[in-house]
C-alpha cells in the first residue's frame, strides 16, 4: 500500500498516487476492451432490448460484477468469445451488465450472492432460463462451466423457437413483484444513482449484487419484520436436497447422496431433468430458482426425467423446514449475517479432535476470525477472542453449523436483545453476552 511506500521514496509515491486505484483500473479498462471489440453490448439492456426486438433474436444477459475474482476465467472466456460457444453467442442479441444500479428488479430476479449470472430472455422480458451458481466463497468448478453454458444456451434457443406457443411454460420464471423496483429504492442503497460514474469513482457508484440481498435482510431486520424463509435461506443449492447436478451438462443428474430427499423421490445418476415444478429446466440455476419459489413448509413438486431415452415423472417431497440443510457461511451476504448476529465473529465447525473442556458431543464452533472495527467488532467489545469454541448460544447446544446461529438469532432475537453465550478458552467453560445488532 502506498503508506508503505512513501518512508522509502516519495517520489515513486507521487506517480503512484496519479495512478487509478487497481480495481477502478480494471473496470475502466474492461469497459474499453468490450465496447473495443463490439460483439458485447456494454452495460446498457435498453439498447439490448431495441436491438432484440428488431432482429428477432433471443438475448443472453451477463450479470458480472468486474472488481470480484470469483468466476473470473468462465467470464474472461465469455466475453473472449471461447471457440466452444463464439457460434451459440453469434445467435444472441449479447450484453454486457457490470452493476445492479437501475436494474429492473421485477425481470431480473437472480441469487445476488453470486458475481455472474446470466439471463436468457426474450424481447418482451419472457424468461426462458438463468444460468450461474455458487455454494463456496471461491470455488466454482463444481457449479459452473462453459460446456454447462453451451447446453444451457442450446436449450434457450429451442424455447425462443417455440415462442410464444410455450408462453404459459415460462410464466413461472417470473417472480413476483419485488419489493422496490430497483436496487437504489431500498433504504440503504438510496445514495447510490441509477448508473455508474464514469466521471468520479466508477467501483464506488456500483450497487453489487450481494448488496441487494443486504438492503433486503437489513430492511426486514430495522422495521422489526419477521425474517421470511426465502429471504434467510435464498436460493437453495440442490445439493442441500442430496441432487447433485453435472455442471458441463444441461441438468443432469452427476450423483444422488444416500438417504436423500433426491434418493427417496426416485432420482438417479444420469438422469436428465427438463422440468421441475412445471417449468423447463437449463441450468442448476433453474433448479434453484424453482426452489427458491416454493414454501418452506416443504410439499410435492413434479420432476420430469429423461432416463434411458425414456421420459418419466417422479415426485420430490419437500419436508417441513427443508431449507435449513442449505449452506449460508460461504455466502457473501453472510458477513452481513455476522454483524447482526455473531457480532462479527467468523465460526467454523470443529473437524475431528475436540480441545480440551469441550463436550465430545453437540455444539463446537470454533471463532476463527472475530472482527475488530465498528459494529463488526461487537463479540470484540464484550469479550470474545480468537480460538474461543462456542459450546451453548442462547441456551441451545445443538446448533452444529454457523448457519444454524444465523437462523436461530435471525428468527428468536431482535436488534438490541442480549444474548448468553458459552465458550470454552484455553479449556475453561466462560459465560459471555453477546448483543444483537441492526
Amino acid at each position: 500500500m502506498l503508506r508503505h511506500v512513501l518512508p522509502l521514496l516519495l517520489s515513486a509515491a507521487v506517480v503512484a498516487a496519479a495512478d487509478p486505484p487497481p480495481r477502478e483500473k480494471k473496470v475502466r479498462d474492461d469497459k474499453l476492451k468490450v465496447e473495443a471489440d463490439g460483439f458485447w453490448i456494454y452495460n446498457d439492456l435498453p439498447k439490448a432490448m431495441a436491438e432484440a426486438k428488431k432482429s428477432g433474436k433471443p438475448l443472453i444477459v451477463a450479470l458480472r460484477c468486474i472488481p470480484c475474482e470469483e468466476c473470473v476465467k468462465l467470464d474472461d472466456d465469455l466475453v473472449d468469445k471461447d471457440e466452444t460457444i463464439r457460434p451459440l453467442l453469434e445467435k444472441f442479441v449479447r450484453v454486457r451488465v457490470v452493476s445492479t444500479n437501475g436494474l429492473d428488479l421485477s425481470i431480473f430476479q437472480y441469487d445476488t450472492d453470486q458475481s455472474f449470472a446470466v439471463f436468457f430472455l426474450n424481447a418482451d422480458g419472457a424468461i426462458y432460463g438463468r444460468f450461474g451458481t455458487r455454494s463456496h466463497r471461491t470455488n466454482w468448478v463444481g457449479d459452473v462451466s462453459l460446456d454447462g453454458l453451451a447446453t444451457a444456451m442450446t436449450g434457450a434457443l429451442e424455447l425462443h423457437a417455440a415462442y410464444p406457443k410455450n408462453k404459459d411454460q415460462l410464466a413461472g420464471k417470473r417472480g413476483p413483484a419485488p419489493r422496490h423496483p430497483v436496487p437504489e429504492k431500498f433504504p440503504s442503497l438510496a445514495k447510490y444513482k441509477p448508473e455508474l460514474d464514469y466521471k468520479g469513482n466508477v467501483v464506488q457508484s456500483c450497487i453489487h449484487c450481494h448488496q441487494i440481498g443486504d438492503a433486503l435482510r437489513e430492511e426486514y431486520r430495522k422495521n422489526k419484520e419477521p425474517l421470511p424463509e426465502d429471504v434467510l435461506f435464498p436460493y437453495p443449492h440442490p445439493k442441500s436436497q442430496g441432487l447433485i447436478l453435472d455442471p458441463k451438462k444441461r441438468a443432469t443428474v452427476k450423483e444422488v447422496t444416500k438417504g436423500s430427499t433426491a434418493e427417496k423421490a426416485g432420482l438417479k445418476a444420469g438422469d436428465e431433468l427438463r422440468m421441475l415444478g412445471g417449468q423447463p429446466i437449463l441450468s442448476i440455476a433453474d433448479v434453484q430458482w424453482v426452489l427458491h419459489n416454493l414454501p418452506a413448509a416443504g410439499g410435492n413438486v413434479a420432476a420430469e426425467v429423461v432416463r434411458g431415452g425414456k421420459a418419466t415423472t417422479l415426485t420430490l417431497a419437500l419436508p417441513d423446514g427443508w431449507r435449513q440443510a442449505d449452506d449460508l457461511s460461504w455466502r457473501a451476504s453472510s458477513w452481513g449475517l455476522r454483524r447482526m448476529t455473531t457480532g462479527g465473529i467468523l465460526l467454523d465447525a470443529i473437524d475431528g479432535d475436540r480441545p480440551a473442556g469441550v463436550p465430545k458431543t453437540g455444539m463446537a464452533l470454533r471463532a476463527t476470525h472475530v472482527g475488530e472495527y465498528g459494529a463488526h467488532a461487537a463479540a470484540k467489545n464484550a469479550g470474545f477472542r480468537k480460538d474461543d469454541v462456542i459450546v451453548s448460544f442462547d441456551g441451545k447446544s445443538d446448533l452444529t453449523r454457523e448457519t444454524d446461529v444465523f437462523a436461530h438469532a435471525m428468527r428468536a432475537k431482535k436488534p438490541g436483545d442480549k444474548v448468553a453465550v458459552t465458550v470454552v478458552r484455553a479449556g475453561k467453560t466462560l459465560e459471555l453476552t453477546l448483543p444483537m445488532q441492526e
